[in-house]
Order: C-alpha cells, then structure tokens, then sequence
C-alpha cells in the first residue's frame, strides 16, 4: 500500500495555476494539469443558439498522506471552491504505483 494520495482539483479554464500555486505552497511537489469539458445539467450555456460547452482543468495532485488535509485546504481557498459553480476538489488513496517517479525515488539510487 502507498502512503500517498492523489488530490483530484476540477476547476474553471484558467483556474489551474492558483490551484497548482497553492499546493506548491502547501508542501505538494507538482501536479499534472489536464483539460476537460463538462457535462453537468448546469453547464449548458448557448450563443445564438449554439451549445457552448465550458472548458474545465483537471489538476492530478499526488501528495504525501500526511500533507493530504493541508494542501486540500491550499486549493480550496485558492481556488474559491466554497463558493458555488467554481469547482470541486476529492481525494482518493493510491494503492499502487508503477514506474520510476522522482518522488517515489527518495532514499534509493537511482
């Protein structure tokens, strides 16, 4: 088992470099940044007609357990995600990693 775990930050176009500041700041050591759409009921918006579909930036977070609350705490006041419509953020543990990752590196050779 890893005593690490991924923090999964959703947030507006344009939000994920607070978000990755944020968790730098917090002890976090980088972050992975990709783009998405969403397909929420409320996301729907329209422009003469046509369907606009919102452009979201997922930010994949792997920290170490200890630090998980402090840096989830760093991106959500960063990020404003106690507000309304401005994104969500979740953890999940990860129970496996494979491959060679400079974090997963420390103390070893290598």
């Amino acid at each position: 088992m890893s005593d690490n775990e991924l923090i999964i930050t959703i947030v507006k176009r344009g939000w994920s470099e607070p978000v990755l500041a944020a968790a730098r700041g917090a002890g976090a050591e980088g972050a992975t940044i990709l783009l998405g759409r969403g397909t929420g009921i409320h996301e729907v918006r329209s422009l003469l007609g046509i369907p606009i579909e919102p452009e979201k930036e997922i930010v994949l977070t792997v920290v170490a357990a200890d630090r998980t609350d402090a840096v989830l705490d760093a991106i959500v006041a960063a990020a404003e995600l106690d507000r309304p419509g401005m994104g969500l953020a979740f953890v999940i543990p990860i129970r496996r990693v494979a491959g060679r990752v400079h974090m997963f590196l420390k103390g070893e050779d290598g």
